[in-house]
């Protein structure tokens, strides 16, 4: 079985400890999703391809009825294969992004509100990123790299925030 990138992602959030879908699909809601979002409508049919190539496996019943999902030994080093020997993808489809290129087509209030827009949505992500980075965590390998993808975040969304501001006024500066 090939495993692709969101495989991957649950392959690395089991090698922590066992959780059930659900704790798999908010944990995606509260962290990996910044980067990597997944619904509830592409984890579990990835949780199955995985039980089936045996990279994990269903721990017994919880009390609520829901059974956590455990990484093999396979699937550990699966999870290591891929960030050892994989180069990653670079590639960004965005499509807020692509819009832009378009935005000559709507009048340049249209345009302006769309920007404004993009410029509420940076500010809303970052403030939910700083809220994030304000809580304290403990020194550990697994926070030093969550916060490391953290601070990716930050400066990301700080520098796209600064942009469309940016974008605001200059799509309707006056050509010449």
């Amino acid at each position: 079985m090939r495993v692709g990138t969101l495989g991957h992602a649950l392959l690395g959030l089991l090698a922590d400890h066992p959780r059930t879908g659900y704790a798999l699909l908010k944990h995606f809601e509260q962290s990996l999703g910044y980067a990597w979002p997944a619904s509830h409508s592409q984890i579990y049919p990835e949780l199955a391809k995985l039980r089936e190539a045996g990279l994990i496996r269903e721990g017994a019943s919880l009390p609520r009825g829901g059974r956590p999902y455990e990484l093999t030994k396979a699937g550990h080093e699966e999870v290591r294969r891929w960030l050892r020997e994989t180069e990653p993808s670079h590639t960004v489809r965005n499509e807020a992004s692509l819009r832009l290129f378009f935005l000559w087509l709507l009048e340049p209030d249209e345009a302006q509100a769309y920007l404004r827009d993009e410029a509420r949505r940076a500010r809303h992500v970052l403030a939910e990123l700083e809220a994030i980075a304000a809580e304290p965590d403990p020194d550990s390998p697994k926070t030093r790299a969550y916060g490391i993808a953290l601070e990716l975040g930050l400066r990301t969304w700080r520098a796209r925030l600064e942009w469309a501001e940016w974008a605001v006024t200059e799509i309707c500066r006056a050509p010449g």
